[in-house]
């Protein structure tokens, strides 16, 4: 008895929602029905006048000096060093698996092949 109370809200809400959804989809039809409204147009404005960019004159440049660029050092030669070899990694000896107890039912390794599988004969 306690959902009851429930239900009738859900119930309601949900008539609610589609009452309103009724009345909004006749009110957009109304609206695509009547003719469309004439808009306004926008008088046009008279444009501005915008001031002159005054002339700046171009400067001069100092000249570059004549003096050669400095030479980039160069690198120093290392000698190659020799890595040490790796160690050896230690053998990993090999574990038996104890057999699964005998509740768990054997699991075939083979797919057993059904008749309706089979293409059919052309005789």
């Amino acid at each position: 008895m306690a959902n009851f109370p429930r239900i009738c809200v859900v119930l309601s809400l949900i008539i609610a929602l589609s009452i309103s959804t009724i009345q909004v989809s006749q009110a957009a039809r109304q609206l695509l029905q009547t003719s469309q409204p004439t808009v306004p147009t926008i008088p046009s404005l008279p444009q501005p006048t915008l001031p002159t960019i005054p002339n700046i004159p171009a400067g001069t440049l100092p000249p570059l000096p004549a003096t050669p660029l400095p030479t980039l050092p160069t690198n120093p030669s290392f000698p190659n060093a020799a890595l040490p070899p790796l160690p050896t990694m230690p053998a990993v000896p090999k574990g038996n698996i104890p057999p699964l107890p005998s509740y768990f039912p054997s699991i075939p390794s083979n797919i057993p092949s059904f008749p309706f599988l089979s293409p059919p004969s052309t005789n």
